[in-house]
Order: structure tokens, then sequence, then C-alpha cells
């Protein structure tokens, strides 16, 4: 039995820096892949979707050209083959970068096979046995399939990557960020979409201000919902995907010709042996950590989306940081010091980070806010962008900032000036006071603070 000082298991966005990290500290490790290198983000996930968004926003911006005084003979097409190829070939030279910078990397051998726990210290690695005194779980996540669709035709996340046509009607369960990001897409492609919600709006977590906002934006470009669906479930007929909606308003059922399932994600978990160990996971699957990342079980860690502690590509590479930081820096930063920050892609952008205002009245603090429509931005409008809005939540107190939210254009990258301030601990008079480059869309950002009215 091949013995190692340090295993790990899956190569997302944190595994193969920590494999790297390992071996170059003298460590014998391993890395354990049993499928695709670089995990959800490189091959189902940021790469392929985000470069599928860019191809839909050049069809819409060129269907746009009008707006702009430039005049295009005929009518916008969209190559869906040449599309595919696209994505196909940026996430194949992703793909395999991790896979040759994992088996170039010296005092590191790969093992491409499915792993599993025989014992706490012991790995079945396809018909082999491998034993580590350290091991390092990163195995991601897939689709969440609901009841009621075992016998129709259907999409996740993952088979709509080889979609090389665009669908007649294509049918989402699921008003959520990845059912909204491949609604406004496949629209944008030319498909009639229609989105079913199990509740009376999109994106519970988000504020309804921005939710009723992403909503307006997504029918203004002939997205149709279906609200309160309830017994939800599917069927083939003809050739067609059949969904029941059961909603108050309007047909029970919504014919398609295809359908996307969008309705969450669940840990891969459930293969991996760990009733072998004394690793605790929780009701849905996902395997509990610390503060450092450390599971019940020593010696065993766990990272990215697996450990239900973020479920973005930042957040696991921020896991890697964590983990490295603790073994081999003598620095002992925590999962408790992260920012809770992310994007939504669709077009325009969502930028958040830190609490919502519903977070933000239950705290008990005194907090102030400040809001401004994105129409009211020189730069905005004479790019042509002028849907959304940006506002932000300060602590009256500490002057500090608690949240904010940009849906706007170039929301996802704006929103960083407000992230670096929270991260500095530093009160949001320093961005307020600061001389932002004129015409931007982030010069909106201090006079927005010079702004706040209490929430």
């Amino acid at each position: 039995m091949e013995h190692y000082d340090a295993t790990i298991i899956g190569t997302g966005q944190a595994g193969p820096s920590l494999a790297a990290r390992c071996a170059q500290e003298g460590l014998k490790t391993a890395v354990v892949e049993r499928h695709l290198f670089g995990g959800t983000c490189v091959n189902t996930g940021c790469t392929p979707t985000k470069t599928l968004v860019a191809s839909a926003r050049a069809a819409y911006m060129a269907r746009r050209m009008d707006d702009f005084g430039v005049d295009i003979e005929g009518s916008v097409s969209v190559d869906m083959e040449k599309v595919k190829a696209r994505k196909d070939g940026i996430v194949k030279e992703s793909t395999e970068g991790v896979e040759n910078w994992l088996k170039s990397t010296e005092n590191l051998t790969v093992y491409e096979e499915h792993a599993r726990f025989e014992e706490p210290k012991v790995l079945s690695v396809g018909d082999k046995q491998i034993k580590a005194d350290n091991i390092f779980i990163n195995v991601g996540g897939r689709a969440f399939v609901p009841p009621g669709f075992e016998e129709v035709n259907y999409l996740t996340n993952t088979s709509i990557m080889e979609l090389d046509e665009v669908p007649e009607h294509l049918i989402i369960v699921g008003g959520g960020y990845i059912g909204l990001e491949f609604g406004q897409m496949y629209r944008r492609f030319g498909s009639e979409v229609t989105i079913i919600e199990l509740g009376d709006h999109l994106l519970p977590k988000e504020d309804e201000d921005v939710s009723e906002a992403i909503q307006v934006i997504l029918e203004d470009e002939g997205v149709n919902f279906r609200f309160n669906a309830k017994c939800i479930g599917g069927k083939n007929e003809d050739g067609q995907v059949v969904v029941d909606v059961n909603c108050e308003n309007g047909p029970p059922t919504i014919k398609g010709s295809h359908l996307l399932l969008a309705t969450g994600r669940r840990p891969n978990t459930d293969d991996l042996g760990l009733e072998n160990t004394s690793v605790r996971t929780d009701d849905r699957g996902y395997i509990q950590v610390d503060d450092q990342l450390k599971t019940t079980a020593d010696g065993i860690w766990a990272l990215g989306d697996c450990n239900g502690e973020g479920a973005f590509t930042h957040t696991a590479y921020n896991d890697f940081e964590i983990v490295a930081a603790n073994l081999f820096d003598d620095n002992p930063r925590r999962l408790s010091d992260r920012i809770m920050c992310y994007g939504l892609y669709i077009d325009p952008t969502l930028g958040r980070v830190g609490m919502t205002e519903a977070q933000a009245k239950e705290s008990d603090r005194n907090v102030l806010i400040g809001k401004r429509p994105m129409s009211r931005i020189a730069r905005a409008k004479e790019k042509g962008e002028t849907k959304g809005f940006m506002k932000v939540l300060v602590d009256t107190d500490t002057e500090k900032i608690l949240g904010a939210a940009i849906l706007g254009i170039e929301g996802d990258e704006i929103i960083h000036s407000i992230i670096d301030i929270m991260y500095a601990d530093e009160p949001y008079t320093t961005i307020r006071d600061a001389v932002h480059i004129h015409p931007t869309v982030s010069e909106l950002i201090p006079t927005m603070l010079e702004n706040l009215e209490p929430l």
C-alpha cells in the first residue's frame, strides 16, 4: 500500500493549488480525480457559462445597434454550433492546463480514479489502496433533481452544455441564479423561455427591490415567468416536454421543446465511504467543518462546495488559502474572517457583498442606506446601459459598511471598491471622500454615500 503524507480528493478550485503547495513543501503528495480536471468551475460552471453569456450578449448588442446609430443589414442569427465550439475551446484550454500542471509537478502523483474511504486514513483508488496521513476532500457538488421528473427528458447545468441547437421553447424549473442566467442567455440566443418558480418572487435571499428589478429586466427581453408553482412534475408527450405547474393563475401545464432543472445543488459526498470515518455531514450531505476547514475526523479537511460554506469558485480558493496559511505559513486565517460576496451573471450583472436590508434590520443596528439608479450615471447613459441601481448599507454608530448591491453595467467589477473597504475595516467616509474618475459608473458611489438616510 502506497503511503502519502497528503492526499487531495478532487481537482476543483481548491484542490490543485493545495496539492501543488503540499508537494512544494516537501510532502509526498497524491491527488485523485475521477472525471474532469478543474471541477465544476472550469468544466460546467463559471468558464463555460460566462463564455456563453458573452456570446448571448454579442447577439443582444447586435440587435440593439440601431440604438447607437449603427446599421446592420439583414437579421441577426445565432449559430449554436459555433457558439458551442468557442465555449468548448476555452474549456479545453482550462481543463488541460490544470491537468498538465498537476502531472508535471514534482513530488506529486496523480490518480485518475474514484476515491473512497475504506478506513479513516485508507482510500481505495480504483483497484488500488493508498494510505495518507492527511486527507483533503474537494469533491464539489452536482445538480439536484427534484422528484416528479423521473420519466421526463431533462437537462441540468451540466448536460445543457452539450446543446448545439437553439431550443424552440426552453422551460426552466427554478428562479435562482442558474435558472436566471440560462434563461436570459437562451432568450438572447432566440429561444422562447419560461421560468417556473415555486415562490412568489425570484431570488428569495435577495432584497425585494433587487428581485423585482431583475424580473423587470428579464421580462423586458421577453422571458416569461410563472410563480407559486405547486406539485410540479413532468412528462414526455409527442416529442415535447410537458411540465405540470398548477399555479393559481394561468394554464396548469406548460409545453416546451426542452426542460432545464435548476433547483439547486447537492454535494458529491454520498459515494465517498464517509461512513467508514468519523467525518460528520449535515442532513443535506454537506461535510461539517470548523473555522480552519477541519472536519470532525483527525487529519481530514473539507474544502470547496462540499462543505456548504460558500459554493462559489472564489470561496473554494479561499478555503485553500485558509488551509495553506494554517499548515505552512504560521498564519491563523479563519473561515469567519471571510466576507460573503458573489455575482449574478445576468446582464446587467448583480454584484453583492455583506448584508441585505432584511438582515440589517434583523441585526438591531442603527443603519443608514444610500441608493441611486443607474439612470443617474452619465457613463451608463453614454453606454446605453441604464438598467438597475446601486445601494449601500452603513452602520450609523461605527460608520462601517455592512453590505451593498450593485445591479447594473459592470456591477460585478464595481462592487470590489466596496469589498476592499470592508476588508480594510475602514469607515464608509474613506470611499465617500475619495475622488473617482469621470466618466465612470464607479463615480456615483461617493455621491451615493454623501446622501445616506435612516433605513
